[in-house]
């Protein structure tokens, strides 16, 4: 398995930028499928984005469409989140996720075998 270390949450006033950053170690990040998924106080864990293993599709939850971008660098075996124009209901736990470059990218966090620590994200307004 893949291990993931996310790091770059931190509070942010609304509006602000954060970028998160997904490192990986074991295994090269390019024989996966990236995503990011998040957990509010009190909320279940919920799909934010995902992006497959060669980087040619994307996909996001509506609530995050044109403010957040996912990409990856298979290079330097890491995945990003930009997030612009923050709001305080993205504040959040962050955790990016992998499966298996020959599954399907799905927003199901059952389907995502390998998991990071967290980032934490707050949002102020």
């Amino acid at each position: 398995q893949v291990q993931l270390v996310e790091s770059g949450g931190g509070l942010v006033q609304a509006g602000g930028s954060l970028r998160l950053s997904c490192a990986a170690s074991g295994r090269t990040l390019s024989t996966y499928n990236m995503a990011w998924f998040r957990q509010a106080p009190g909320k279940e864990r919920e799909f934010v984005a995902a992006i497959s293993w060669t980087g040619g599709n994307t996909y996001y939850t509506d609530s995050v469409k044109g403010r957040f971008t996912i990409s990856r660098d298979n290079a330097k075996n890491t995945g990003y989140l930009q997030m612009n124009s923050l709001k305080p209901e993205d504040t959040a736990v962050y955790y990016c996720a992998a499966s298996n470059w020959d599954a399907a990218v799905t927003r199901t966090s059952a389907d995502f075998r390998s998991w990071g620590q967290g980032t934490q994200v707050t949002v102020s307004s």
